[in-house]
């Protein structure tokens, strides 16, 4: 017996693949839709193309209850008679359009979350319907960190440690409480546990934040590690106000200085 696509659904030559299509929509009749589940238990194929037909039904259902507008005959009662072919591979193929177009978008969303994750510089790019790509955004801080460093923190200091080759940057923003800083340190290499600590002028230390640097490290230039050539970036509070800042130490927990940063 042919189905609707006048494919047989347990033609071996690969047509009854494009029965999947049919089932979903519910336009199989009862030996149909037998036949090509028989074939669908033994591919693979198919149940993941089924799988992403998902959802057709309900959204069919959700619309069979809509009253209809005044003039019109009410949508179920078109939706309770069987599509044409024409029709059905219509639907077909606008659905299967729809779900690769959900997916590629899909793929962008993922690659700008890596983006976020890695504390790297991210540009936001945008899919239109027909594939293309363009900029939408300059890039932009990911952090709160970031965010801080780059747009609320105009005093900043740096240093690079002549031993270590540690750089650190640190910048600084007025509060009420006292000091809002902003770390980012390059070419630091881990495993590593590390404190940014404010040195007063009257000699008082106080623990900014503290850190651990994973064993590829941070802002590492050509490391062929790629989340290691980003630098770090952190923030915390002193109750020191700025004026009462002498200096800032980068050590490891265990004391080992390295960097230090005049304020």
């Amino acid at each position: 017996m042919t189905s609707t696509y006048g494919h047989e659904p347990t033609d071996p030559t690969g047509d009854v693949h494009e029965t999947v299509g049919a089932y979903a929509l519910g336009i199989l009749d009862d030996a149909e839709a037998t036949a090509f589940e028989a074939h669908l238990a033994t591919c693979v194929a198919c149940a993941r193309q089924l799988e992403e037909f998902a959802g057709m039904e309900p959204m069919l259902a959700a619309l069979a209850d809509l009253p209809p507008e005044r003039g019109a005959p009410h949508i179920g009662a078109a939706l309770a008679a069987r599509p044409s072919p024409r029709l059905a591979e219509t639907l077909v193929d606008e659905v299967a359009r729809k779900r690769t177009s959900k997916r590629r978008r899909g793929m962008y969303l993922v690659a700008a979350a890596a983006a976020l994750i890695i504390g790297g510089p991210l540009t936001v790019m945008a899919v239109t319907d027909d594939g293309s790509t363009g900029t939408v955004a300059d890039p932009h801080p990911t952090s709160p960190a970031q965010d801080a460093f780059f747009h609320h923190m105009p005093d900043k200091v740096h240093a690079t440690d002549a031993t270590t080759k540690v750089t650190a940057t640190i910048g600084m923003e007025e509060k009420a409480w006292g000091t809002h800083t902003a770390l980012e340190l390059k070419n630091v290499k881990g495993p590593l546990k590390c404190s940014l600590i404010a040195v007063g002028k009257n000699g008082e230390r106080e623990t900014v934040t503290t850190w651990a640097v994973p064993k590829w490290g941070y802002g590492i230039k050509d490391s062929p590690h790629e989340s290691a050539t980003y630098p770090l970036y952190v923030h915390g509070g002193a109750a020191f106000e700025r004026d009462q800042i002498d200096h800032f130490e980068v050590e490891t927990l265990d004391g080992k200085r390295l960097v230090e940063v005049n304020a």
